[in-house]
């Protein structure tokens, strides 16, 4: 609209650019002091300050959005780009800019809400880092020393859990570490109560439990805190939280998920007459076995015995056959040199027959010549092999046990088990034993000793 005449001689009431701003500010914060607003998130940035800045639209509008860092730090979940929102805040003007826009103190995700986001954001997370992975999940004892329940000490949890185990398995120690579970300060006391366990060795197993509850009475447990110190914890954790077909982020990181605090009483420990019959059990197989093995042994031992050939015994099978090789080597030369002089006359009646008086004579002297190589072929070759025979004797004395006798040693057992005595410390002053040399025995009565060159008498 253009101003007329009237308008322009009329009194002027002239803003300024920051008057008329504030102006307007007043009016939209007062008309607008605190609305709720729905719509999509875009445009997000969070700078070093923590503050987070981002647009809300729907299809036809849009506002700047603003939440800082103090009430963006209580959020259980992350905003993001595109998320479907709603959120609680005052209209205020940027008078800087001249723009209007929202300061939010707080924000939900729409649909879902706020809490089950948080859940499945957090569950990526960790899932992507590993927490949930079955290669990090420790074993649970079969028969732990002492069991540590972390739970509140005035719920019916624990002593349903007292209950059950004692049942089990009477006087087993357990031990409550006392924890609020839910609350503000649910999450911090159950990661101070598992680190306690740790720190202090309280037992070999640690049940994390409580009774089953909203999305919001489980927040604790759905806390990247506690879920961190269960994935820390030396001790093997079992999570016990909420009912049967509740899941919370500490049932993905715990080494061991029990459906409800009872299943998890009777997972932690087993039931002691089971226990008693499976160790009997054990006991007379181990005791079978045993015996088994003795009878198979001492078999054996019978069989290597019978089996074991005396040295004098073995020389004297050595010698028998050496005589019996001897006699078949010298029957053999016998039948050569035989052989030999057959086929000799033979040829010098051939050559006899001949009327030359001087071949018959070379053949003669020739006959006469093999007579004697033979004999003394014949002679050498049983001389060696007498030799070789003697020589090998003597490599079997030397061997033998009784060899080193005729030496001068002798042989010790001690009696009356006759084992070989090697160390003098194996036998006392005024024990018997026996001593065997090269030609008899001899029985006798230790009178004194000496133990690495100190006498003891």
């Amino acid at each position: 609209m253009n101003p007329t005449d009237s308008h322009i001689g009329a009194a002027r009431n002239v803003y300024t650019v920051s008057a008329l701003t504030a102006q307007i500010r007043t009016l939209l914060e007062k008309n607008y002091p605190f609305v709720w607003i729905s719509g999509e998130i875009s445009n997000l940035r969070v700078p070093a300050s923590g503050h987070c800045y981002f647009t809300l639209k729907d299809k036809d509008a849009q506002i700047q959005a603003v939440m800082f860092k103090g009430q963006a730090r209580s959020l259980k979940f992350d905003l993001e780009d595109g998320m479907q929102a709603t959120g609680f805040g005052r209209i205020s003007v940027y008078a800087p800019r001249g723009s209007y826009q929202i300061i939010l103190e707080y924000i939900e995700p729409s649909g879902a809400g706020a809490l089950q986001a948080a859940f499945e954001q957090l569950k990526q997370k960790l899932s992507a880092e590993g927490l949930f992975d079955e290669k990090y999940k420790k074993p649970v004892p079969f028969l732990p020393a002492a069991v540590a329940v972390i739970s509140s000490a005035t719920g019916s949890v624990v002593h349903d859990i007292i209950r059950i185990m004692s049942r089990r398995f009477a006087n087993i120690p357990i031990r409550v570490i006392a924890a609020a579970v839910q609350g503000d300060t649910a999450e911090a006391e159950i990661v101070s109560a598992i680190e306690t366990a740790n720190r202090h060795k309280a037992a070999d197993v640690i049940i994390l439990a409580r009774g089953g509850g909203s999305l919001e009475d489980l927040a604790a447990f759905n806390s990247e805190a506690v879920a961190r110190a269960i994935f820390a914890s030396e001790i093997p954790v079992i999570s016990a939280v909420g009912h049967e077909t509740d899941y919370t982020i500490a049932d993905f990181t715990a080494d061991l998920r029990a459906p409800t605090p009872s299943a998890a009483a009777e997972l932690a420990v087993p039931v002691k007459q089971d226990v008693s019959y499976t160790l009997q059990v054990l006991t007379r197989r181990l005791q079978g076995a045993i015996v088994r093995q003795v009878r198979d042994l001492r078999q054996n031992t019978q069989k290597l015995t019978r089996r074991l050939v005396h040295p004098r015994q073995r020389m004297d099978d050595l010698r028998i056959r050496i005589d019996e090789i001897h006699a078949r080597l010298t029957q053999a030369m016998k039948r050569i040199a035989a052989n030999r002089r057959e086929r000799l006359c033979w040829r010098h009646d051939r050559l006899m027959a001949v009327p030359l008086a001087d071949r018959v004579s070379a053949l003669a002297d020739r006959h006469q010549n093999l007579d004697r190589r033979l004999k003394s072929a014949g002679k050498n070759l049983v001389q060696e092999k007498r030799a070789r025979l003697e020589s090998a004797c003597g490599r079997m004395n030397a061997l033998s046990p009784l060899a080193v006798l005729d030496r001068g040693y002798s042989i010790t057992r001690v009696l009356p088990d006759k084992t070989v005595l090697t160390d003098a410390a194996a036998v006392s002053t005024g024990q018997n034993v026996e001593v065997i040399l090269a030609k008899g025995m001899l029985t006798c009565r230790i009178e004194r000793k000496n133990n690495n060159g100190k006498k003891d008498v």
